[in-house]
C-alpha cells in the first residue's frame, strides 16, 4: 500500500468507515430480544451503537460502574504535557440519544445458566451477553510490586487518576533526574504505547529538563514499529549517542523481577540493580477481573471466543470483545477493539434473528508521536479465514509510515492522529 494510500485508509477508518459495516442501513429484523454490554470503554461502547444500527428492534443496555471514560490512547500526551487529561473524556449522552439504556452499576456476577446479569442496581436479563471487561495486571511476577504499591509507583496504564500521579512525579522530578519505564512482556495493551510513552517524556525532558533521562527497561527483544521508533529516537534524542537522551535496554536479563518500593530500585533478571528518581512500571497482563469470575478466562488468563461471532467457547449466549479476548493476529488496541465490536455487533443482530454470522473483515490502526511535531503511523488490514476458525492478514495490505521521510512527512501524521483522534472517539461515543 502507497502512503497517500494508507494515510487516506487511516482517515477513512477513523470516521468509522469500516469495511464490514458498509452499505449496512439500519432495519429492524423484527427482534425483540434483550443484549446486555458490560463495560462502557471502546469495546463496550462501539459494540452498543453499532447493534442498535444493525437492529433498532433490539433492546440494548450497556452496564459501566463509571459516569466517564477516559481514552488510553492519546493519554501518553498528557504525561508530555501536550493534552490535558479532561480532553480524553467521554460519556454516554450519544449513546442514549441512539436508544441504548445506559446504566451506572457495578456488575457483581454473571449467571450464564440462567441469562442473568448481577449488578449494583439490580439483575438484567440477557438473550446474548457481551462483555467488555479489558485488562488486570500480574504484579506476582515483580516482587515487591502490587496493587496498593501502585499509589507511589505507577502504572499509568488505564487513563485517569494514574496518569495525573505520574505527570505530577515528573513535573517534581530535578533536572538531571532519570525516569525508568518497565516495559511488560507480550501479550499486553497497546503493543507500541511504552515506547510512545517514553517518547513523550523525553519530548518534555528537552524542553523543560534537558539533563533528565529516560530509560526503558524491556524483557523483549523488538517491539511494534521499532525502526520507527529508533530513527525518531536518533533524530530527537541522540539514541544510540554517548549523550543520548534516551535508552533502551532489552532482553530477558532486562526483565524485571523485583522491586524496592521505597529507594524505587529494581533488580533485573540479569543481577542488575537501577535506581530511578520516576519509576513507572508496566507489569504483565491478564484479562479483566469480571473474565475471571465469569469463568470466561481459560489458562493463558486470557478469553477464547469464536472469532466468527466472538461468542465465548467457555459460555454460550455470551460474547467477549476488546483487550481480554483472544482475536490473533489482531493486536490489544482500541482500534482492534472498535473493529471487533462491530463484527460482533453485527452477529449478534443476525443470530437472534436465526441468520448464520457473515464472513467480516476487521482493521487495526495506530498513529505514535515521538515528539511535539513527529508522528509514525501503521494500518493492518485483516478478515476471518474461509474456514471461520482464524483471522489472517490480507494479502498486499496495510502499512507503516516510510523510514527517511522528511520532516513535513512526519508534521502531517501528527495532523493526521488528531484528526483521527477525534473521528474516532465520535465513532465510539456518539
Amino acid at each position: 500500500m502507497t502512503q497517500l494510500n494508507r494515510r487516506h485508509f487511516l482517515k477513512t477508518l477513523g470516521a468509522g468507515g469500516l469495511l464490514l459495516m458498509s452499505g449496512i442501513p439500519a432495519r429492524s429484523w423484527g427482534a425483540s430480544a434483550n443484549v446486555v454490554i458490560i463495560g462502557g470503554g471502546t469495546g463496550g461502547a462501539t459494540a452498543a451503537k453499532y447493534l442498535k444500527l444493525a437492529d433498532p428492534g433490539i433492546n440494548v443496555t450497556l452496564i459501566e460502574r463509571n459516569p466517564y471514560y477516559y481514552t488510553c490512547y492519546m493519554s501518553n500526551e498528557v504525561l508530555g504535557g501536550g493534552r490535558t487529561l479532561d480532553s480524553l473524556r467521554f460519556g454516554y449522552a450519544g449513546l442514549q440519544k441512539r436508544g441504548v439504556n445506559v446504566v451506572q452499576a457495578e456488575v457483581t456476577a454473571i449467571d450464564a445458566d440462567a441469562r442473568v446479569v448481577k449488578t449494583s442496581a439490580g439483575d438484567f436479563s440477557y438473550d446474548r451477553c457481551i462483555v467488555s471487561p479489558g485488562i488486570d495486571y500480574r504484579y506476582e511476577t515483580i516482587e515487591g510490586y502490587s496493587a496498593e504499591v501502585t499509589q507511589d509507583i505507577p502504572h499509568a496504564w488505564k487513563a485517569g487518576e494514574q496518569t495525573t500521579l505520574l505527570r505530577s512525579q515528573l513535573e517534581a522530578m530535578p533536572n538531571g533526574g532519570t525516569y525508568v519505564l518497565v516495559a511488560p512482556p507480550n501479550p499486553y495493551r497497546c503493543p507500541p504505547a511504552p515506547y510512545e510513552r517514553a517518547s513523550q517524556v523525553a519530548s518534555y525532558f528537552k524542553q523543560h529538563k534537558p539533563n533528565s533521562k529516560v530509560l526503558i527497561l524491556d524483557p523483549k527483544s523488538s517491539f511494534a514499529k521499532q525502526p520507527l521508533f529508533m530513527e525518531g529516537w536518533m533524530k530527537l534524542y541522540g539514541y544510540g549517542s554517548n549523550d543520548a537522551m534516551l535508552d533502551w535496554v532489552s532482553g530477558g536479563e532486562n526483565a524485571v523481577v523485583r522491586l524496592d518500593a521505597a529507594s524505587k530500585t529494581v533488580t533485573t533478571a540479569g543481577g542488575e540493580s537501577v535506581a530511578a528518581d520516576v519509576l513507572n512500571i508496566v507489569p504483565a497482563q491478564k484479562a479483566g477481573v469480571l473474565a475471571f469470575s465469569a469463568g470466561l478466562t481459560d489458562a493463558s488468563g486470557w478469553c477464547p471466543v469464536a472469532l466468527s461471532s466472538f461468542e465465548s467457547t467457555l459460555h454460550p449466549n455470551i460474547h467477549v470483545i476488546g483487550d481480554a479476548c483472544t482475536a490473533n493476529p489482531l493486536p490489544k488496541s482500541g482500534f482492534a477493539a472498535n473493529s471487533e465490536a462491530k463484527a460482533c455487533a453485527l452477529a449478534v443482530a443476525a443470530l437472534l434473528n436465526g441468520r448464520e454470522p457473515g464472513r467480516t473483515s476487521f482493521s487495526n490502526g495506530c498513529y505514535s508521536l515521538v515528539g511535539d511535531d513527529y508522528a509514525i503511523s501503521i494500518v493492518g488490514i485483516y478478515r476471518l479465514s474461509s474456514d471461520g476458525k482464524s483471522i489472517e492478514a490480507v494479502p498486499d495490505s496495510g502499512g507503516m509510515s516510510p523510514l527517511a521521510a522528511a520532516d513535513e512527512e512526519r508534521l502531517i501524521d501528527v495532523q493526521y492522529a488528531y484528526s483521527w483522534y477525534n473521528n474516532f472517539t465520535q465513532d465510539v461515543f456518539f
